[in-house]
């Protein structure tokens, strides 16, 4: 069956931010872009939790959405992370990414005040109604404090503009609850539930370690929607060490940048309060891309 944000479903990659000598690296940005475009992905999305947005300035968050917007030039999708516990801030940034291009914006719920259900209702009716951009609810309580709940994101789903959510909670009963009392798309936010959300009804995955094996990351997404479930299952079980091992190792996104460091594609530069791995994690991440066999 058919949900309201169909066109998002497959892979989005929730692409970190490059920085060289403390500066956003516009340069290796774009060759992450067009490494994202040539494997064939849906979507991208930049300035997330992934895209280190809690250390962006409003000025580098601006102008990272409109970069990539350019580069991407609709060769790809683009939903940028617009979100903030501040509705007025989140309303800002949604209306800017709108006029550079973007095709949809995430929107983490917000954070730290922990609004009441009723709270995260008219901020995200606010965004859905002061703007044209499809909005994407990110539910990530493990990271803001308190859960969007099932029937608050059923109530969400009436509004025209509320199309995806991106489920993070890790709850496969709180996916199934949104899947059966809505027409929304949802897409998997974390990468080793990916099969499982699929299983009961998501479209796709806003992925991490497809900044590194996106075509794998495909790859799994393809034979789920091709009912083809023991290639499926082959494909989960060898991406889930590489996502246990490295996304487990420190806060996202330290390991993901740290490996790309290793891969050749990324500085690995972080801002604080982000820190290096220790020099025992980077040797069992190492083990790790090996094992793979991605060294």
């Amino acid at each position: 069956m058919a949900t309201k944000g169909e066109a998002f479903a497959g892979l989005s990659v929730a692409i970190i931010t490059p920085f060289k000598d403390g500066e956003v690296d516009y340069d290796l940005m774009r060759e992450q872009i067009d490494f994202q475009v040539a494997a064939g992905t849906n979507c991208l999305c930049p300035v997330g939790t992934t895209g280190e947005s809690p250390t962006l300035t409003h000025d580098e968050h601006e102008r990272v959405i409109a970069f990539v917007c350019e580069t991407a030039a609709g060769r790809i999708k683009v939903m940028p992370g617009t979100g903030s516990n501040s509705t007025a801030e989140a309303l800002r940034l949604t209306k800017f990414a709108e006029k550079a291009g973007a095709d949809a914006a995430l929107q983490v719920a917000p954070y730290y005040n922990k609004p009441t259900q009723q709270g995260f209702y008219e901020h995200y009716k606010a965004l859905a109604e002061q703007t044209g951009l499809p909005q994407c609810i990110y539910n990530i309580p493990g990271r803001t404090g308190k859960n969007i709940e099932p029937e608050t994101i059923a109530r969400l789903a009436e509004l025209e503009n509320i199309d995806l959510v991106k489920e993070a909670t890790g709850s496969l009963d709180q996916a199934s609850a949104i899947l059966s009392t809505t027409n929304l798309t949802l897409l998997s936010g974390d990468d080793s539930l990916t099969l499982p959300l699929m299983s009961v009804g998501a479209k796709g995955v806003i992925s991490v370690v497809g900044n590194i094996v996106p075509q794998d990351v495909m790859t799994l997404i393809k034979a789920v929607e091709n009912s083809q479930l023991a290639e499926a299952q082959r494909w989960h079980q060898q991406l889930f060490p590489l996502c246990r091992d490295m996304l487990g190792l420190a806060t996202n996104p330290i390991p993901v940048k740290i490996a790309m460091r290793m891969l050749g594609r990324d500085t690995g530069e972080l801002r604080l309060p982000m820190t290096q791995l220790s020099e025992a994690e980077e040797v069992s991440l190492r083990s790790t891309l090996t094992g793979y066999g991605l060294l």
